[in-house]
């Protein structure tokens, strides 16, 4: 724990001390210490500002007894986002990749005339993680379809699948309007999130920010300068705040920087679900004189209509390629054993699968890796992507990386290397960590297994390290 000051770590649930016992006695036998770390590696740890002892690594051919490097690789390190590897092909083992959750639309009320709902609507959600904007827009649209026009009761937000702590937007980073901080939620919503776009007229020398999403009741209080200072940290030259139904941004902003959008996660769940659903409903020409409150659907409610996602092996592109936190969270809890889903029932499933995989070391938290508390070994993580190779999911579960110089995280990553367009990676960022794993294709046509670990508060580059390690596998 010396690399981290952990928040809480007295209340991690006694079952993840156990998951990882039972997880190390059925785990295969550490790897064979290889050898010296290549000098291309050695080089840019010493260049980044990272001791050897706080980076851990694993690499092994997909068809190889042995791995060919396993540096400090059965020593638990926090993983950050790498973590959702775990989480996404657990899903695709324990689901499969056909999945769908399903929302349904529901109510009390009798057969109606004239289009008039005479009592409750409900939305009674299964913990999808991809019902945004244009599917919550498509869901109302069938309901107008099937002849609702007019709500007289309440609009009933049923999240009875998922039991769930309080959730604490602050209490990672103390940045709890960033989108990413958002808690999972049976029936999430368009990510809870408002996208904010900021647009810069040159002539005027200010940014017009404007909502990009509907939102009913909503006003954007824009006073944001522009200037020709460098695009670097553009966010955090923004001041943000939240009165009632005002959203403030002000400060500078780069006209470098072009047009932009931010995304936030401003108000609680049922206000910007309630912001949401008045604005659309009324685009479709509907009126809904009710309130919207949280509830349970009652056991004699009606279906009207029932929305079905898009299947798993589609929905974690989106999570793997652009590191999605709240729907890695939604996708974990979905992998409870138990109803209603709970994260401690989660933890259960996915320590039990990991235990059957051989897979030591692993503490699980939330499974999207936006944790102090998550840790995982670089041999377990490694060993687990050598199993993915051969289990009949690993065609999915590779779709879902992102390629090195091409899409996703790694967009702007190793352009100009022997690994663009043929490195699948998933990549961790966090104050004091960063790490990468998937797997590398090298110039032979050889397929590795790649698993970067750094732990370090004061390392001066950590993405330069994991980069020549990714390299020096492709040019083999």
């Amino acid at each position: 724990m010396s690399f981290f000051t952990l928040r809480g770590t007295a209340a991690l649930a006694a079952p993840l001390v156990l998951l990882v016992a039972a997880a190390s006695a059925l785990a295969a036998p550490p790897a064979t210490p290889s050898a010296p770390l290549p000098a291309p590696l050695r080089e840019a740890l010493r260049d980044g500002g990272v001791p050897p002892a706080h980076a851990a690594f694993f690499v092994q051919r997909v068809d190889a007894g042995r791995p060919l490097v396993a540096h400090n690789a059965a020593k638990p390190m926090n993983p950050a986002s790498v973590m959702k590897l775990v989480t996404t092909y657990a899903a695709l083992e324990l689901l499969g990749p056909a999945y769908t959750w399903k929302t349904e639309v529901l109510t009390d009320a009798g057969e109606g005339r004239d289009g008039t709902l005479g009592g409750n609507l409900y939305l009674r959600g299964s913990g999808d993680p991809g019902l945004d904007l244009e599917r919550f827009s498509q869901l109302l649209r069938q309901l107008r379809m099937r002849g609702t026009s007019e709500i007289d009761g309440d609009l009933v937000l049923d999240r009875s699948a998922f039991r769930l702590p309080p959730h604490d937007p602050a209490a990672f980073d103390q940045q709890p309007l960033r989108a990413y901080n958002a808690g999972p939620d049976a029936l999430l919503i368009d990510h809870k999130s408002l996208r904010i776009a900021l647009l810069p007229d040159a002539a005027a020398r200010r940014v017009r920010v404007a909502a990009e999403n509907p939102a009913d009741g909503v006003r954007i209080d824009g006073r944001v300068t522009l200037d020709d200072s460098a695009c670097n940290g553009w966010r955090e030259r923004l001041q943000i705040g939240v009165d009632g139904g005002t959203l403030s941004i002000a400060g500078s902003y780069s006209r470098q920087c072009g047009e932009k959008t931010l995304h936030l996660s401003p108000w609680p769940a049922d206000r910007q679900v309630e912001q949401l659903f008045r604005a659309l409903w009324r685009e479709l020409g509907g009126r809904f004189s009710g309130r919207v409150r949280e509830g349970e659907t009652p056991a004699g409610a009606r279906l009207l209509h029932t929305h079905e996602s898009p299947p798993l092996a589609e929905v974690l592109r989106g999570v793997n390629k652009w590191s999605n936190n709240v729907s890695a969270r939604q996708i974990f809890l979905t992998l409870a054993a138990t109803r209603p889903a709970t994260p401690e029932a989660a933890q259960a499933s996915i320590g039990q699968w990991l235990a059957a995989k051989g897979v030591a070391g692993s503490v699980l938290d939330n499974g999207s890796g936006l944790s102090q508390q998550e840790r995982l070994t670089a041999e377990g993580l490694g060993r687990l992507l050598l199993a993915a190779w051969d289990s009949p999911v690993m065609p999915e579960l590779i779709a879902s990386l992102p390629i090195a110089g091409s899409d996703g995280t790694l967009k702007k990553r190793l352009q100009e290397s022997a690994a663009a367009g043929r490195a699948h990676l998933k990549t961790g960022y966090l104050d004091g960590v960063r790490s990468i794993a998937g797997y590398v294709l090298d110039r032979s046509g050889r397929r590795w297994v790649v698993v970067g670990f750094l732990n370090d508060p004061r390392m001066k580059n950590g993405s330069a390290p994991l980069d020549a390690l990714v390299q020096w596998v492709a040019e083999r």
